[in-house]
């Protein structure tokens, strides 16, 4: 919860944000849960440890174990079998445990290599067919910081978004890498690599897949150092030894109190939020929801987060992160004039850091359009404007497959474009009075004085006793002959203590109080 907080700016009062409202954008104003439902297509998640430190297992579904490099012990896998639709999210970056191979020799980086296995641990042949889906690493998909801030049209290459919005982009178009193959048959009791990909040193990679299965078969991603040929990448799940990095396997239990968030390694139940709404602007404007956390879910309750089916003993408990999930908002809007659709990130404790990373699709009466929106924690971004029609229903599509390069809690708003303009003027206020240099007030010229003894009678504050040397730099006032009949002003009261007041002020004021009653007393 966030104090209540009023800033004056010159002579323009700028309205406090509520304590609930998370967001400047809806001060004063609710929002409503989504009510929306995820499915139960099984994905595997592969994103703990995110930054991998050396070769070994990431994750596998396979019955059995594999030794930590941290503890030397045994890990449970996260077992489960495949079977009908599925997905996979990869997500890793490489910080070599070695050093020496961040620079090596010619000025090129080490490599690992991440690589997805199928396996078929049946007597019958298992076919699987893909239907979207890519695979990207920071070589073939950089980030490229310049213009990508803010709200810009998506183009039909976005190779210069990172990796994490490369992929998610091919989902959100629901088409598969021409690099990836569209079916493949995994032999009985056998297994295949299904791709792999060089992930530089201090480099990212992600990889975003859904497909289906004639029958049974589990799945393993692995890290490995050099390969030539699939035999190696092969023989480092064969080995049962876990790749270093798992940075929570001390945490363990915090994760398990819901303490900390780790990320996750394991299966959750979901790989897409479907949600529907109507809803009359003319009452009220609206804010939902959209991937709310606990943390993070804008009054309203709702928890936007998918369930594991199994997971690996260090993964977070859920599918908190959503990466890779196909989001779908359908809105019924009823209203008229114009409005704007916003995407806002709240600014938890005051921190500031890139909020998401990722493109948007948005479906109205008038056609559809893709965005790239590249958005900071604690702002307020509109993705388009609607011009909306009195007296029928206007329809409204927002979609996005949520990406690795961004973190979730976030607020979907429809409201008056006259609403988003004066929250740009109070931003705007707000930031000229940040950068205006302040005066320091200078400091009262009082002499020291002693500790005074104060004495309350009949609420009036009884005169100083000041040190003789406080005295001699007063001016001498002539004695006052007072006339029949006259009556002399009341004392002026020294104000109450203020919380926080210093001594000196308590001093200075009390000097200045009888001051006053002296004056008043010559009849000035």
């Amino acid at each position: 919860m966030r104090p209540l907080t009023l800033a004056l700016v010159g002579t323009v009062l700028v309205a406090p944000i509520p304590a609930q409202a998370y967001v400047a954008l809806m001060a004063g104003q609710q929002a409503k849960p989504l009510q929306g439902q995820f499915n139960s297509i099984p994905v595997l998640h592969s994103n703990q440890p995110e930054e991998v430190l050396g070769p070994g297992i990431l994750v596998t579904t396979t019955p059995g174990s594999g030794i930590s490099a941290e503890t030397q012990e045994p890990l449970e896998n996260a077992t489960y079998t495949f079977n009908g639709e599925f997905g996979l999210h990869v997500h890793h970056k490489y910080h070599p445990q070695d050093r020496s191979r961040i620079h090596l020799p010619g000025g090129r980086r080490g490599e690992l290599t991440l690589a997805t296995i199928l396996i078929n641990p049946g007597a019958t042949p298992v076919h699987l067919r893909f239907s979207e889906g890519a695979v990207r690493n920071s070589f073939e998909a950089p980030y490229r910081a310049t213009n990508l801030m803010g709200v810009k049209p998506l183009g039909p290459r976005p190779w210069n978004t990172g990796p994490g919005d490369a992929t998610a982009v091919q989902m959100l178009r629901q088409q598969l890498d021409r690099r990836l193959a569209d079916e493949i048959t995994i032999p009985p009791y056998s297994r295949l690599v299904l791709f792999s990909t060089a992930l530089p040193a201090k480099g990212i990679a992600n990889g975003l897949l859904k497909g289906r299965s004639d029958g049974p078969f589990q799945m393993a991603v692995v890290a490995a150092e050099d390969p030539t040929s699939d035999a190696d990448i092969l023989a480092v799940l064969d080995s049962a030894r876990l790749a270093p990095g798992r940075i929570y396997l001390s945490r363990v239990h915090q994760i398990q109190n819901g303490q900390v968030f780790s990320r996750v390694a394991g299966v959750a139940l979901g790989d897409r939020y479907d949600a529907s709404l109507e809803h009359d602007l003319d009452t009220s404007p609206l804010h939902v929801p959209l991937t709310s956390t606990n943390r993070h879910h804008f009054g309203t309750g709702e928890v936007q987060v998918n369930p594991l089916a199994s997971r690996m003993v260090d993964s977070s408990l859920n599918n908190v992160g959503t990466y890779g999930v196909r989001f779908t908002v359908d809105l019924q809007l009823r209203g008229s004039g114009p409005y704007e659709i916003v995407l806002s990130h709240p600014a938890p404790n005051g921190r500031h850091f890139t909020a998401f990373r990722g493109s948007i699709g948005i479906q109205t009466d008038e056609g559809y359009q893709e965005v790239h929106v590249g958005m900071r924690s604690g702002q307020s971004l509109p993705l388009t404007s609607l011009n909306l029609k009195a007296g029928q229903p206007n329809r409204v599509r927002v979609t996005l497959v949520y990406p690795a390069d961004a973190t979730p809690g976030h607020l979907l708003s429809v409201v008056p474009q006259q609403q988003l303009a004066e929250l740009r003027e109070r931003e705007r206020l707000l930031a000229a009075a940040q950068s205006k240099p302040t005066k320091p007030r200078p400091k009262p010229t009082v002499p020291v004085l002693a500790e005074p003894e104060l004495q309350a009678a009949n609420g009036m504050m009884a005169p100083l006793n000041l040190p003789e040397a406080a005295v001699r730099q007063r001016p001498v006032e002539p004695e006052v002959v007072m006339a029949p009949g006259w009556v002399a002003a009341p004392p002026t009261v020294a104000p109450p203590m203020r919380m926080g007041q210093s001594l000196m002020e308590r001093y200075q004021q009390a000097v200045e109080a009888q001051q006053r009653f002296i004056e008043s007393l010559m009849g000035r």
